[in-house]
Order: structure tokens, then C-alpha cells, then sequence
């Protein structure tokens, strides 16, 4: 065998190699995924977020072909799950339920914390945003909010606000507000127990949360919302004024979930994950329950996740920071 010949024999046996090799690594990513996958979420089973989480997992599991299923792992302010999370292999099979506690304001309450909320985590995509409410009982007078902040003024004793322990979302939301309204509501914290039992009997007079625990009763006339966190009324509750009209403006906090994976996880796999949860947006079934509660069915690309995740998580540390709040 000539030279040439023995020359084009090697170079077709290694363009042959080279083939198999990107093949071999190639073909993991564009079967993914092969197995079920798992969706970590650090809050309880029957609790409203689960069931968003659920919905999700039922939406990913007909687009994807693949079984995916939630493993609820809830405790310590959603720190437990997330470090189970964080912990998880970077392969693809194991995915996280963040949310606005978990990733824009526990990194703030806590000086150690066993995740870092940043390195440890790939965003994948939103999956969708709920407004806050400035939710009423009946008795009170006020139709809005700027009437409520007029009798706040005058009279601060009047009410009081259910907030859900200190450190909560709602806890939060509501010193944020007595900050931009210059107001002094007295804040009675529920560790424990729901607080909408005493909301609805009137005992406590006021609470600021997402809308999909007060939802049913706003629209049943037991429960009233003085106005909304958004840039526009929400088509659900289009009688209601923003907190913007108003004449807040910078009140802003929204609560999100959205999908994330341990850092390291293949970028094709994120890619084909953020793909999937563009189409689970498509959802009009699922559009209509989360816009039915005062949300939005939102989903983006990791790059915009990512964004989106880092601007929140700023927001919430400017307010816990002039609140003063620390948890360790």
C-alpha cells in the first residue's frame, strides 16, 4: 500500500472515531430524558404551590414523554428542599421549584445558609408570576388603598395585619408597605396557623399576600382587595386599582416559581428543558387557573430567568435591609 494510500486510510479511521465519539456524546442529550424526572419542591404536599407544581409536571410529562413527578421536601423556609436541590447530580433528572421565598429572600434573612442561592443553580425557565393583594375583611372602610392609608395615619390602631411569621412573604410585603406609605400597622405574626380564619371572622382586618388563597373569597364578597401589585389591573379583578394608581408606585413584590436545575447540568439538556416549558405556557387549560387566581402563566429563556431571578433577588435585599430583619 502506497503512502497516500496508508495516509487516506488513517484519516478516514479517525473521521470515523471522531464521529462516534461526538455521536456517543451527543445522543444522551438528544434522548433526554430517558428515565423519570424528579422535581424537588421545598414546600408542602396540598399546599397551593405543590399544585402548581403538579400541574407542571403533568404538562412537561406530555410534552417530553417521559414521567415527571414532584418529591416534596418541605421545613426551615424552604431551605431544607433547596439544599436537597442543590445537592442533587447535575444530569438532568433532577429539577427545583423556586420561588420567590426560596431564591430572592431567604439568601437575605440568613448569614450561612447551606446553598448559594446564585452558584449552585441553572435557571431553566419562569413558570409564572402572582400578583399582592391588599386584602380586607368586609368591616373595613376603606374602599382603597389610599383611603386605608388616610385612616391609617389618623387612627393606626384601627387594624391590624395578619402577616405569616416573621421572615414571610406576606411579613415582608407588609413592612414594605408601611415603609413607602409611611404608615405604622400594627403586625400580628401567624407562625403556626392560617391566618385567613381570623381574616375572614374579622379579627384581624388586613393581610398582603398572593392572591391564590383569598382568591374564591374576594370573588364571594367574604374577603375585599383594596388593590394589587401589576403595571395594569388584572383581567380577574379589573375593578381593583394597582397600588401604581394609587400612588405607590415602587410597592412592587410579586411571587414567582420557576424551574431550575443543579449548576453543571448539561446546556443542551436546559435548552431542551426551557424549550419544553415554552410550550407548557401554550397551555390555555393552564393559562386560565393561574389567571383565574390573580397570576400569569410567564415563561422565558434561562438567560431572561436568570435576569429575571437577580433583579428580584436585589428588590427584596434593598427592602429586608431598610426593614432590618434578620433571622440568624
Amino acid at each position: 500500500m502506497t503512502f497516500l494510500k496508508r495516509l487516506a486510510v488513517h484519516s478516514l479511521a479517525l473521521a470515523l472515531a471522531a464521529g462516534f465519539a461526538c455521536a456517543a456524546t451527543a445522543a444522551p442529550q438528544a434522548e433526554y430524558p430517558t428515565k423519570p424526572v424528579r422535581i424537588i419542591a421545598p414546600f408542602p404536599a396540598g399546599s397551593g404551590p405543590d399544585a402548581n407544581a403538579r400541574e407542571l409536571a403533568a404538562e412537561l410529562t406530555k410534552i417530553l414523554g417521559q414521567s415527571f413527578f414532584v418529591e416534596n421536601r418541605p421545613g426551615a423556609s424552604n431551605i431544607i428542599g433547596t439544599e436537597v436541590a442543590a445537592r442533587a447530580p447535575a444530569d438532568g433528572y433532577s429539577l427545583y421549584i423556586g420561588t420567590t421565598s426560596s431564591l430572592s429572600v431567604v439568601p437575605h434573612l440568613y448569614s450561612k445558609l447551606p446553598f448559594h442561592a446564585e452558584r449552585d443553580f441553572a435557571p431553566i425557565s419562569l413558570l409564572g408570576v402572582l400578583n399582592t393583594g391588599l386584602i380586607a375583611h368586609p368591616g373595613v372602610q376603606a374602599s382603597d388603598a389610599r383611603g386605608l392609608i388616610a385612616q391609617l395615619k389618623a387612627r393606626p390602631e384601627f387594624a391590624s395585619v395578619a402577616t405569616q411569621g416573621i421572615g414571610s412573604y406576606s411579613h415582608l410585603s407588609a413592612v414594605w408597605f408601611n415603609n413607602v406609605a409611611g404608615v405604622k400597622a400594627n403586625l400580628i405574626p401567624y407562625n403556626s396557623n392560617s391566618p385567613y380564619t381570623d381574616l375572614l371572622a374579622g379579627q384581624i382586618q388586613l393581610m398582603f399576600d398572593g392572591l391564590p388563597a383569598a382568591a374564591s373569597n374576594v370573588q364571594a364578597g367574604k374577603l375585599k382587595l383594596l388593590a394589587i401589585t401589576g403595571k395594569e389591573r388584572h383581567p380577574s379583578f379589573p375593578n381593583v386599582p394597582t397600588f401604581a394608581e394609587q400612588g405607590l408606585p415602587d410597592y412592587a413584590p410579586i411571587a414567582w416559581q420557576g424551574v431550575l436545575a443543579p449548576a453543571g447540568t448539561p446546556p443542551a439538556v436546559l435548552e431542551k428543558l426551557s424549550a419544553a416549558m415554552r410550550k407548557v405556557c401554550q397551555s390555555p387549560e393552564l393559562a386560565k387557573k393561574w389567571r383565574d387566581y390573580g397570576g400569569e402563566l410567564r415563561c422565558n429563556t434561562p438567560a431572561e430567568f436568570t435576569a429575571f431571578i437577580n433583579a428580584d433577588r436585589a428588590m427584596w435585599g434593598k427592602v429586608i435591609r431598610e426593614a432590618g430583619v434578620k433571622l440568624d
